[in-house]
């Protein structure tokens, strides 16, 4: 499930309290008291036997007695009773239940799991949602609704704060009360029974109350549905999420708390990036985040930051913080530098940060916000103030308000140092929305979450580059090596294998010659005529150079045959039951100046397949270089892993050393990443060393560990990867043929063309409204999207995507359900008549079909009688819309 009633947890008209209570510090106690206390405008029931009325409210003995069903039960009652208790309220029409009860299943006895199974299927039969077990309960301030036994209360405002914790919420209340900052939405998951995180998110995603989504994560439950659902939501409005059980340490906390395994950081990391989420780190960290998205919004110009200051060291500090965090001191304009000069005193610092002087009054402050706003090289403005005898420090702050409403789009933040004489003045920047941070590093740190999240948003909608090639990997090839060693009960396969199956993907390798006696050796080593290298083949040894099992750079084919001869000896001495199949021989790669580096595969537990990529060499494992990135992959995301290395520096050339062809690199990751995608049977894949240098990349050495495949080999990836199957040739009646497939986010130049090519009557009766052009944000929503949750098939030629002319599209979107879903279709105009419109149609409706959705639907203008004829035809009925008279709804029922 997803979404699926849970309009009745968020926003219902009438719940029951099953446990109330008038105990003293009792849940049940606590929480009647919050819902009795609160605004809520719907019907609120108390149920519990051993009370006839709690204040003013009847208590109704059980469930059986309420005079309605309610829409959302709240119950806090022994957890051996919960499951009895739910199916009597589902099958009385409640749709949802908070469970703050424990005891079924989060520290994982035999009972507790038996009793959460017990209550997963009594709720399933009424579709009933579950929030919990062992959940502290729903806050819904703008609903005056109060469902929790949190001991605070919360003002409404724009925040949704979703965690398992319950002390993580009343901590975030306790902390947002003194900033006056509000919330949509507060819910304590708990056990995650059945509503999750990726619930929450696609819900949430379309509440227009919240405006901001913050999560505290200690892990997830279903992987490829978060994913989902997270770039969903992050496309829509700002993710924050800060998570839990990093280190071993606190992973092992997080699992006795919440009974689930935390998972790899380092994947979780990759994974928020990936769904353009804004990751911070502690609990502080995401408040001063919170804080500058909701007061400053999510429309932020750059990176460029001037800082004012009445103490020059602070700005130090400040410029330091800034530097170190990777953001970037704004460089005034000459003009800008003169107004300053104009406006402060001679002694003033002449650059950036600005220090006007210990001395400053606040029309000193005002002057200099003012100037800097009018710069056009500045995006934001950092004033800090230290506390002085000359001047009110709430004289400078209210200064800084009135600059704040001339900042011609800018930034501002505040750090007003010191303690008690800056409370009056943080108290004013609360009210006027200016955010405000006790030190100015914490104020740098919330600017340089503004850029990640301008930097996430700008990698979720950037149009990555087409591949340099047409990349199409011998499978067949690959599969042959693979089910022989797995037929020989083999887990690793030998070198030579592995140089097959990376050839196979068109990764480059070493020539290698494969010599079964010293003799064959010297041969190999004559017909490449110069320095070799030399190694033992064998399955025992993965590692061979950890077991002397390499010799490199020998001259000549009598040295060969010699060395050879040792190494049989040597592994016989040392490794008497080796299986020595005979030897490896390959040339020497003479590539002056080229970098070594590592490619590696492996799965997650989590999320499945992820890809690595860092400094390679002997000292891999000393010098801890890597990113992480999810496939599959594209050249942009490619690139990105590439960039959060330390290598990458290097690779960009320096002095008198060429910069490494990247783009060879980049379609490696590529091609590995398509390589785990499409043989689940890969465990492990280690190409280290891949030379790289100006020419390009070469494999020179390749480890690849396999098992039998479990289950469907897509199902295991968190992202789902390019559905190939969708792939299919139409021959055209003038002898063309052109290639049905999903649509390529490298596409998006190709779709703008083809909507350039369409008359401006074709683009109102498709998009309903004048249309000059095909804008990037638009493009993107239709070329980057997530193949679990919708598809667009286009007609094309064969080729490079984006670089061949696309025909015809069509499009389906489905609700997070998956059960109904929109349509869209376009021909270009030139090749209509065809029958490429019904062709489209029917292929978009059979996958809808393979998917399980239910119904299709759409808009179609009356006057659009070509459309309406094709619906009529396919089997579509028609409906008029009531608010629009020039409109028809087609359905389609599957």
């Amino acid at each position: 499930m997803t979404i699926r009633n849970l309009c009745h947890l968020f926003k219902p008209r009438s719940l029951a309290l099953v446990g109330a209570s008038t105990r003293s510090a009792s849940v049940g106690s606590v929480v009647a008291t919050n819902l009795l206390s609160g605004s809520f405008s719907g019907q609120i029931m108390l149920v519990n036997p051993k009370y006839q009325s709690i204040g003013e409210h009847v208590c109704y003995p059980d469930v059986s007695s309420l005079p309605n069903p309610p829409e959302l039960a709240v119950i806090s009652i022994p957890a051996r009773r919960v499951p009895n208790v739910v199916a009597e309220l589902g099958a009385q029409g409640t749709r949802a239940a908070v469970v703050i009860s424990g005891g079924l299943g989060e520290g994982g006895s035999t009972r507790g799991v038996a009793l959460r199974q017990e209550l997963l299927d009594a709720a399933k039969p009424h579709l009933l949602r579950i929030v919990g077990p062992n959940s502290l309960g729903i806050v819904v301030p703008g609903l005056g609704l109060n469902a929790s036994f949190s001991h605070m209360t919360s003002r409404p405002g724009g925040l949704a704060f979703v965690t398992r914790s319950g002390a993580t919420v009343t901590s975030i209340q306790d902390w947002a009360a003194n900033r006056q900052i509000g919330f949509s939405h507060l819910l304590s998951l708990g056990g995650m029974a059945d509503v999750d995180f990726a619930d929450t998110l696609d819900y949430l995603a379309n509440d227009p109350s919240a405006s901001t989504i913050l999560l505290h994560v200690e892990a997830v439950s279903d992987t490829r549905k978060f994913m989902s659902a997270a770039r969903a939501a992050a496309r829509m409005k700002p993710v924050i999420v800060v998570k839990a059980g990093r280190r071993a340490e606190g992973a092992r906390a997080a699992t006795s708390h919440t009974g689930s395994n935390p998972g790899s950081d380092i994947v979780y990391d990759a994974a928020f990036r990936r769904a353009g989420l804004l990751r911070v780190y502690t609990l502080e960290e995401l408040f001063d985040a919170v804080e500058t998205l909701a007061m400053t919004g999510t429309h932020h110009r750059g990176n460029r930051l001037a800082i004012v200051t009445n103490g020059g060291g602070l700005g130090v500090l400040a410029t330091d913080a800034l530097t170190d965090q990777g953001g970037h001191l704004a460089q005034l304009s000459a003009e800008t530098r003169r107004k300053l000069g104009n406006a402060l005193p001679s002694t003033w610092s002449q650059g950036n940060p600005v220090d006007i002087i210990h001395d400053a009054p606040g029309a000193r402050y005002e002057q200099a916000v003012r100037i800097l706003s009018e710069d056009p090289g500045v995006d934001a403005i950092l004033v800090i103030n230290c506390p002085t005898a000359v001047f009110s420090r709430t004289e400078a702050a209210q200064a800084v308000i009135d600059a704040a409403e001339h900042a011609h789009g800018r930034t501002i933040l505040t750090s007003w140092v010191g303690g008690a004489t800056t409370e009056g003045s943080r108290r004013m920047f609360a009210e006027h929305g200016i955010p405000t941070y006790e030190t100015p590093e914490q104020a740098v740190r919330a600017f340089i979450y503004t850029m990640g999240y301008r930097a996430s948003q700008e990698l979720l909608m950037e149009t990555p580059p087409s591949l340099p090639e047409v990349f199409t990997p011998s499978t067949d090839d690959v599969r042959t090596v693979i089910e022989d060693v797995l037929s020989k009960e083999r887990e690793w396969l030998t070198e030579f294998q592995a140089r097959e199956i990376l050839a196979g993907y068109q990764i480059p390798v070493v020539a290698t010659r494969i010599a079964h006696t010293s003799d064959d050796a010297a041969a190999a080593a004559a017909e490449f005529g110069g320095p070799v290298a030399l190694k033992i083949l064998s399955p025992d040894f993965a590692q061979k150079s950890n077991v002397g099992c390499v010799l490199l750079n020998l001259e000549g084919p009598a040295t060969v045959r010699d060395a050879a001869e040792h190494l049989l000896m040597k592994i016989s001495e040392s490794h008497p039951d080796a299986r020595v199949q005979g030897f490896t021989v390959q040339p020497m790669v003479r590539r002056p100046g080229a970098f070594e580096l590592t490619v590696r595969a492996t799965e997650d537990a989590d999320f499945g397949p992820v890809i690595l990529f860092g400094h390679g060499g002997a000292a891999t494992e000393v010098i801890e270089d890597q990113a992480l990135g999810l496939p599959p992959l594209n050249m942009r995301l490619a690139h990105e892993i590439i960039s959060r290395t330390r290598v990458h520096r290097l690779l960009q050339g320096y002095r008198d050393v060429r910069p490494v062809n990247l783009d060879a690199v980049a379609s490696t990751l590529i091609k590995v990443a398509q390589l785990v995608i499409d043989f689940p049977q890969i465990a492990e894949l280690d190409i280290n060393p891949l030379l790289a240098d100006a020419h390009g990349v070469v494999a020179l050495d390749a480890r690849i560990r396999i098992r039998p495949a479990e289950g469907a080999g897509e199902a295991r990836l968190a992202i789902r990867p390019y559905p190939s199957d969708l792939e299919e040739e139409l021959p055209l009646a003038d002898g063309r043929r052109l290639l049905l497939r999903p649509i390529l986010p490298e596409d998006e130049p190709a779709l703008q063309e083809a909507f350039s090519r369409l008359t401006p009557e074709e683009v109102r009766l498709r998009f309903f409204v004048p249309m000059k052009t095909f804008s990037h944000m638009i493009a993107a929503r239709f070329t980057q999207i997530d193949y679990d949750r919708e598809m667009v098939l286009i007609l094309t030629e064969r080729g490079i995507p984006g670089k061949k002319e696309i025909f015809g599209v069509v499009q389906i979107s489905a609700d997070p359900d998956g059960e109904r879903a929109e349509y869209a279709i376009l021909v270009r105009g030139d090749v209509t008549g065809m029958g490429l419109g019904v062709f489209l149609m029917r292929r978009i409706i059979d996958y809808a079909k393979s998917r399980g959705m239910k119904e299709i639907f759409g808009d179609v203008l009356v006057e659009n009688t070509t459309m309406l004829k094709l619906c009529g035809m396919l089997g579509f009925e028609s409906f008029g819309v009531p608010d629009d008279p020039g409109l028809v709804r087609v359905t389609l029922t599957l």
